[in-house]
């Protein structure tokens, strides 16, 4: 046998040990499994991975962002934390299929097809239980960061326990993330529409004195992110008669539109035991200079005593200069420390909600420690200052953020101030 014809049977059997990889076979179950949430129809990836033309249309990109690694954008480092729906590729299944991709792409036996994924539609749960939304369309003017809140009411006569929350943004090009705020208060209400337009200006949170409460945060969306139900027996509490107020940060670029933004509501089915709460880790003191490609910064939250917690889920946040994050619990004696969370490449694009596969323990006394790393040289491509400047805290998306949301629950419900009652369905 000649030289070339061995080299041309090694590169078909290299793939997957002895049998060549085929789409039927392999692919399309990798592509379901890691692609198919953001690569379908009306989302957020640019094409779809519906079937095996659009894989063979697509090729060379898909080759170029694997190589890369820019794809799939799943960033918490392993080790650091373990995940529900992760959806990062293993070595193997990257290997596989730019195997496949080089050389040929066989689309194998129809009969070896798994399953087809029933399409979701607009809302990645089903059918929300309730669907609500801002009262009217907001006009969204030419500017270039806008944060305005949008009074919601909700009407319930008693209290729901809500196991998990999407926000489907209404015009995609100028919504550039989105917090809803549980308010009892009545104040978001006396804000509403005192300009003349829909919902009223905010920054930095819902406005003075609306949603003060402890566990007054409801979810949020940021870009890329997938909606994932919280674990059986618990659920965020929205009291009876309480206002959602969705607070939405436009960032327009110059292109005015209009928003009608909504949220798919998802109640828990089964008991609820413990009331998530989100607990902010946050430090506003940031101070980047200029020429610093190494900025780090810190900011830490103690559990108090007598309350033991759990975590549940963890949403870390930085804008443009970001580079690191990551979150440790340090046990209380300070011998430890168990790594909760780590993204080494911070993509502001690619952000979220991770739910921990398995609760941490967050023992009273022990402390989250939360580390920020920003680069503001020139040599950061996503540094938008040109000339380079110093950057602070500040809500607009050429200013910085330093903070980690934890979603946790506390063992000893009795001692939170919002605990007037008996947890019931």
């Amino acid at each position: 046998m000649q030289v070339g014809a061995i080299a041309f049977c090694f590169a078909i059997f290299a793939g997957n040990g002895l049998a060549q990889p085929t789409f039927s076979k392999d692919i399309s179950r990798i592509i379901q499994g890691k692609c198919q949430q953001c690569h379908r129809d009306g989302d957020v990836a640019p094409f779809a991975m519906n079937g095996y033309d659009d894989l063979v249309t697509w090729s060379d990109d898909i080759v170029r962002v694997l190589e890369t690694r820019i794809m799939p954008p799943w960033k918490p480092v392993a080790g650091h934390g373990t995940f529900k729906d992760a959806f990062n590729l293993t070595d193997d299944e990257r290997n596989t299929m730019l195997s496949w991709l080089k050389n040929g792409m066989p689309q194998g036996d129809l009969a070896d097809m798994p399953d087809i994924t029933p399409p979701s539609g607009t809302w990645q749960l089903g059918d929300p239980d309730m669907v609500i939304k801002m009262p009217q369309v907001f006009n969204v003017p030419r500017t270039k960061d806008l944060y305005r809140c949008f009074v919601i009411p909700t009407d319930f006569d008693t209290q729901q326990f809500v196991s998990a929350v999407q926000v489907v943004p209404g015009n995609r090009q100028i919504v550039h993330h989105v917090i809803l705020y549980i308010d009892t208060t009545g104040n978001a209400d006396k804000l509403d529409g005192q300009d003349g337009q829909p919902g009223y200006t905010c920054f930095g949170g819902p406005g003075d004195g609306v949603a003060t409460t402890l566990g007054n945060i409801l979810g949020g969306w940021v870009p890329g992110q997938r909606t994932r139900p919280l674990p059986d027996g618990i659920a965020v509490a929205l009291p009876p008669k309480a206002r959602v107020v969705m607070q939405v940060h436009y960032y327009p670029g110059g292109k005015p539109g209009p928003d009608q933004t909504q949220v798919g509501l998802y109640f828990a089915k089964t008991q609820v035991d413990r009331r998530l709460v989100f607990v902010p880790v946050v430090q506003q003191k940031l101070n980047i200079q200029p020429g610093d490609a190494n900025a780090v910064r810190t900011a830490s939250f103690t559990i108090p005593i007598f309350l033991d917690a759990k975590g549940i889920t963890i949403a870390p946040h930085m804008h443009l200069l970001g580079r690191k994050i990551n979150v440790d619990l340090i046990a209380a004696d300070r011998k430890t420390t168990t790594p909760m969370i780590y993204i080494d490449d911070w993509d502001f694009n690619w952000q979220g909600f991770y739910n921990w596969t398995d609760a941490v323990d967050m023992p009273a006394g022990s402390t989250v420690k939360l580390t920020c790393t920003y680069d503001n040289t020139a040599n950061n491509p996503k540094n938008p200052s040109n000339p380079l400047k110093l950057v602070d805290w500040g809500e607009g998306t050429e200013d910085e953020m330093c903070v980690a949301f934890v979603g946790v629950t506390f063992n000893n419900e009795s001692l939170l101030p919002f605990n007037k009652k008996k947890l019931q369905q």
